[in-house]
């Protein structure tokens, strides 16, 4: 037996075993020298930190509560060593999101800790925005006890074993540590997870509260280490061939730039250049190719442009390359009225072959973009791809000219503020154009700031901006602000919110300066759930339940907490540049609040160009896909 190894199995107590990792250059380093082989005996809790230790985890986003008290002395004891960080919040809706941020913006996979019962059910909701986006998070709850010895705090009030391991389990990926010794298998599934290649997710760790102190016997050299994907693609040229042959034998064809394109950018744009095709993006795509290229299109979808849905309504041919074909992006299945042939990038098996007429090619969006640009180089392009593309530009310029006449004109005379203030389309192009000069990275709120948002930014490539529409989530955006401080190389970011989705998680003021955040919240203020008040209104012609008669100084709000600056970003886009200047001057964290117009005037947001299987729109949505092809 090695030295090193039989002096750790000797120790007896978890500052003992901290000091001798972190006097050893870490765990991995340890590992890699033959110094921890022998078999060691360990609470549950503290070979738990150590399992993620081997996977790259060491930041623990906390809540403790009595489900979690012995995973928390284990992190004190780590992080007392320099091993691990931990960072406690007051919510648990807003660490989910800074959980989800933090892996998604910086690819930190951070580890989320709450209790069974509201903390975990709070944690679990905003998953959603993780599950949603494909973003791997490790979720660690504290669980009933196993002995069943009577109901246990905070538990499910149900006589039946394991009620939150059925929950987790519906919700994603999930597994109860009942016994310590499947701590391994819990872990491998766990990696499996939230490092999935193109599914990644949360994964939901129960601890049940008397496994955490119970000892488990393990070698830390047999601890899962973080999975390794090798990128994926057609095992022959034959199904590429096809996919070429199809695409320069059409006229009219269209790419639909999912978020799994973001990360083979130069490859859809080359795809897009050698296939003669429009590009139309999904609001989570931003910047897969620059904005001011001829061929990007813009957004299509339910919300959509007038380019990008003119694509999707006039397209012949499809290649869609890593969307999942949600219902906001493809109009609820019928947004490709005239496609006949699709051709399918993606490494999922299933979506991949989400449409009929599809040729699919499963794999890496980049590997087969690549493959499939350079069978199209051999072929010739049919002789009417010009007129496409001459069309295309002519309804690019189209879109170009609505935007810049949104995004301008004077302000407007609102009944709930009683003077003339900027419509949103006014201020959230002011605050891109700020964005953009400085550097600052975009996080957009569910609602109305969202809608406007992904049809106003003007991204040259992706992961710019960050909208959380896979779950829609309100707060998101504002809690997001909180990945910055903790991640190694954070950058200032501006959450673009509305006055609903910052109420939805108002602590980012006191969290925002307790962790050092340095960020700025740009709250639009229009008293109201404007995107909801809208669809009433093109639906049923009429806003119902949307909206309050109650003032809130959100600036007054703001100073309160100590450490943040409050500043008003008035009624015109020099002085909202004004104060978003001064904001990111600031060190901290600051909120620039921005009075917004809603009502009747069409100048007050950017309109909708597709369709939706929403309230009473379904019927014709519904008879519209009952006769679609693909």
């Amino acid at each position: 037996m090695d030295t090193a190894s039989r002096r750790f199995a000797d120790l007896t107590t978890a500052e003992s075993r901290a000091r001798f990792i972190a006097d050893g250059g870490g765990l991995a380093a340890l590992i890699d020298a033959g110094a921890l082989s022998e078999v060691v005996t360990m609470p549950l809790a503290e070979a738990l930190v150590l399992g993620l230790m081997r996977q790259g985890v060491t930041k623990y986003l906390a809540i403790f509560g009595h489900g979690s008290t012995a995973i928390a002395d284990v992190l004190r004891v780590y992080e007392g060593a320099g091993l691990v960080r931990c960072w406690q919040f007051r919510n648990e809706v807003e660490m989910a999101h800074a959980g989800t941020a933090l892996s998604w913006v910086w690819n930190e996979v951070p580890a989320v800790v709450t209790s069974i019962g509201p903390g975990a059910l709070q944690a679990m909701a905003a998953s959603l925005a993780a599950a949603s986006n494909g973003v791997g998070v490790w979720h660690l709850y504290g669980d009933e006890t196993t002995h069943g010895e009577g109901y246990n705090m905070q538990q499910v009030p149900k006589p039946q074993q394991g009620i939150f391991g059925q929950i987790t389990a519906l919700m994603g990926a999930s597994y109860t540590l009942s016994d310590p010794a499947s701590l391994r298998d819990a872990l491998r599934k766990g990696a499996a997870a939230v490092f999935h290649p193109w599914k990644a997710g949360p994964f939901y760790l129960n601890l049940p509260l008397n496994t955490q102190p119970a000892t488990v016997n393990l070698r830390l050299d047999a601890l899962p280490e973080r999975p390794l994907f090798t990128p994926l693609a057609p095992a022959d040229d034959g199904a590429i061939q096809t996919a070429a042959r199809i695409i320069a034998a059409s006229p009219r064809v269209a790419i639909k730039a999912g978020g799994g394109a973001r990360h083979a950018a130069q490859g859809v744009r080359a795809l897009a250049e050698a296939a003669g095709a429009a590009v139309v993006l999904s609001p989570g795509s931003l910047g897969v190719l620059p904005d001011s290229h001829p061929q990007n299109l813009h957004v299509g979808g339910s919300k959509g442009t007038i380019s990008g849905n003119w694509a999707m309504d006039e397209a012949e041919t499809l290649i869609v390359i890593g969307s999942r074909a949600v219902c906001q992006a493809d109009c609820s299945g019928i947004g490709w009225k005239k496609v006949r042939h699709v051709v399918n990038i993606n490494a999922d098996p299933v979506d991949v072959q989400h449409y009929n007429r599809t040729v699919a090619l499963p794999g890496d969006a980049a590997a087969v973009a690549g493959r499939l640009t350079r069978a199209l180089a051999g072929l010739a392009p049919d002789a009417g791809k010009a007129a496409w593309l001459s069309a295309a530009a002519a309804k690019k310029a189209e879109w170009q000219r609505f935007r810049a006449a949104r995004a301008s004109g004077a302000p407007i005379l609102d009944p709930v503020w009683q003077r003339p203030v900027m419509t949103q389309p006014q201020a959230i192009a002011a605050a891109d154009a700020f964005c953009r000069r400085s550097g600052a990275i975009r996080f957009f709120d569910a609602g109305d700031v969202q809608a406007n948002g992904f049809q106003i930014v003007e991204d040259d490539a992706p992961f710019r901006t960050f909208t959380e529409t896979g779950a829609s989530y309100m707060g998101f955006a504002v809690s997001a602000l909180l990945a910055q401080p903790i991640a190694r190389a954070g950058r200032y970011g501006v959450a673009f919110t509305g006055d609903g989705s910052f109420m939805m998680n108002p602590q980012i003021l006191i969290d925002g300066v307790e962790h050092g955040v340095h960020g700025t919240i740009l709250l639009f203020d229009n008293r109201r759930m404007a995107a909801i008040s809208s669809l009433q209104e093109a639906q049923y012609g009429g806003d119902w339940r949307t909206s309050d008669g109650v003032a809130v100084d959100y600036l007054a709000m703001a100073r309160s907490v100590a450490g943040v600056v409050a500043l008003d970003g008035g009624t015109s886009p020099e002085s909202l540049n004004q104060a978003l200047g001064r904001a990111q001057a600031h060190p901290g964290l600051s909120l620039v609040h921005v009075p917004v117009y809603w009502g009747p005037a069409p100048e007050g947001g950017m309109g909708a160009y597709g369709q939706w299987n929403v309230g009473n729109w379904c019927a014709d949505v519904e008879d519209a896909w009952a006769r679609t092809l693909i």
